[in-house]
């Protein structure tokens, strides 16, 4: 394991492109005074899960993936601290892909299954994929995989997605298939002519034609309390990574009550503008292959705003325009007027706006202090900026292996690909579980090099 001394000796910008090929891991800055100070919970590509503290050590690990590693909410567990939920059989490797799972399990603190679901899915498999959350009510909220043909798509079978609700016996108790609202997600009728020769030319897909990569019950939220049923807090936020749509289902009716895409206003400008207006209020442009859309929760700052990751990567049917400077950005939307209010690039931490970049995965999470922590999950860098910017923890992770997004899953690589980054609270590890909180000051990279000594 690093050691928090190299750490903070040795600088890296993880978002430089091309990236070294040697460079430091771990913990790289870190204020904790200005910091949300807590765990982070991750799957790696060495297909386990991992919970570090604030100067990047190893508090523990389980010996199975998470997509992502769910730490479980002990209120939701009568109080038992450091469980999880993981892809417990099946592919056994996030390099063979994340639909193939046979099964799902919760695992406690060290590692024994608590429950076990899949043998009892529809064919055999849970094939659990992108999200999943336990409920109050004890039942588990499953985002899956369900392979079959769709006729107003494809000849072939294709990768569609649902939601199971799962009792803990096993037994499905609520299920909700995306095809089946094919008509609700706002797609013109060149949109899904696209779709259909998209998923005939690719004899189906596998990753899911939508690739709704996010679910996550709304929970209280202040305009539910105002009148607007739309966000009752039982429904559930979706969001498409290829349909660039964020969504929400009425639980009750399955219906789909509140969209926003999957086309934007300001289709007249250039796509760069996206990255470069750091205007706010203004309406929403153009989202594309977005992430981990949530509405802040009750009690955090900004409680009600929609926060999502917006990868600007290729996406969309047809496909968004991108602008030559590929960047990423966090949003933050008010889901009535549909207005961006506050706003994440690389340039409010003083860089340029490509050096914050991940077309693919990804998470932001908005934290109790104000702050945001954010994956850049293609480049297994994680960090957490004030609400201005400022750089207060960055991590990166040193746990590398094949990314299951390799063409050659045998091939040697050294991928640092983590799909979601969660903020995890002290108490919700076991009492008497370690953790530091040593700072670590940035090295000035103008001045600092690796010396070549010679015999």
């Amino acid at each position: 394991m690093f050691s928090v001394a190299v750490a903070a000796v040795i600088p890296f910008l993880v978002a430089l492109k091309p990236q070294p090929t040697v460079y430091p891991t771990g913990v790289t800055i870190y204020s904790p005074s200005l910091a949300y100070n807590s765990y982070v919970s991750f799957t790696a590509t060495d297909c386990k899960t991992h919970l570090i503290d604030m100067n990047g050590n190893e508090v523990h690990q389980w010996q199975y993936p998470g997509v992502p590693g769910e730490v479980i909410d002990p209120q939701l567990i009568n109080g038992k601290r450091g469980h999880v939920l993981v892809q417990f059989s099946g592919n056994g490797d996030v390099r063979s892909g994340i639909f193939g799972n046979k099964t799902v399990a919760e695992l406690d603190w060290d590692g024994n299954k608590v429950w076990e679901w899949g043998t009892q899915a529809p064919g055999g498999s849970a094939r659990q994929n992108h999200d999943w959350r336990r409920l109050a009510n004890g039942n588990t909220l499953l985002l899956v995989a369900i392979p079959h043909k769709v006729k107003q798509l494809s000849k072939f079978e294709i990768g569609d997605q649902g939601i199971y609700e799962v009792s803990p016996n096993g037994n499905i108790v609520w299920k909700w298939v995306a095809s089946e609202h094919l008509d609700e997600f706002g797609f013109s009728a060149d949109g899904i002519a696209y779709l259909r020769r998209l998923l005939s030319r690719d004899g189906g897909s596998v990753w899911g034609f939508l690739e709704i990569n996010n679910m996550k019950v709304l929970g209280p939220n202040k305009w539910y309390s105002a009148g607007d049923k739309r966000f009752n807090p039982d429904n559930i936020i979706i969001d498409s990574r290829k349909g660039n749509f964020i969504a929400i289902i009425n639980k009750a009716t399955g219906k789909i009550v509140w969209r926003l895409g999957p086309y934007y206003p300001g289709s007249g400008y250039s796509p760069d503008s996206r990255l470069l207006n750091s205007n706010v209020p203004r309406p929403v442009d153009q989202l594309s292959g977005q992430h981990d859309a949530q509405i802040i929760p009750a009690g955090l700052p900004g409680a009600g705003n929609l926060l999502v990751f917006d990868d600007q990567g290729g996406a969309g049917f047809p496909p968004a325009s991108l602008g030559i400077y590929a960047g990423s950005r966090i949003l933050e939307i008010n889901p009535i007027t549909k207005q961006i209010i506050w706003q994440y690039t690389a340039e409010n931490s003083g860089r340029p706006v490509w050096s914050f970049y991940s077309s693919f995965v990804s998470s932001a999470r908005r934290l109790p202090n104000g702050n945001t922590l954010i994956d850049e999950g293609m480049n297994g860098r994680f960090f957490q900026i004030t609400p201005t910017g400022r750089i207060v923890w960055e991590y990166l992770t040193p746990y590398l292996n094949a990314s299951p997004l390799s063409s050659n899953s045998k091939s040697v690589q050294a991928s640092s690909l983590v799909y979601r980054a969660i903020p995890i609270p002290y108490e919700w590890a076991p009492e008497g579980t370690p953790h530091t909180e040593d700072s670590v000051v940035a090295v000035d990279i103008t001045k600092f090099h690796i010396p070549v000594y010679h015999k």
